[in-house]
């Protein structure tokens, strides 16, 4: 019962994964990743300017989406 529970767990966890890649819920994580792995000296975006740049950029150069 328990092997199966965690099983169903690993899979729900894993879904959810997937859709936040797919919205773009992982973006911030993947900035520092990337600003971590680049070298930058300066310090990175907080998450707050992180999301209103990403915003601010999506505004002023529109692309294929849906909204």
């Amino acid at each position: 019962m328990a092997a199966g529970l965690a099983v169903l767990t690993r899979g729900v966890r894993g879904v959810a994964r997937y859709f936040g890649g797919v919205l773009g819920a992982d973006a911030y994580a993947k900035y520092l990743e990337h600003h971590r792995a680049a070298g930058h000296v300066d310090a990175p975006l907080t998450e707050r300017e992180f999301w209103r740049d990403r915003t601010d950029r999506q505004d002023s150069n529109p692309q294929g989406r849906c909204c």
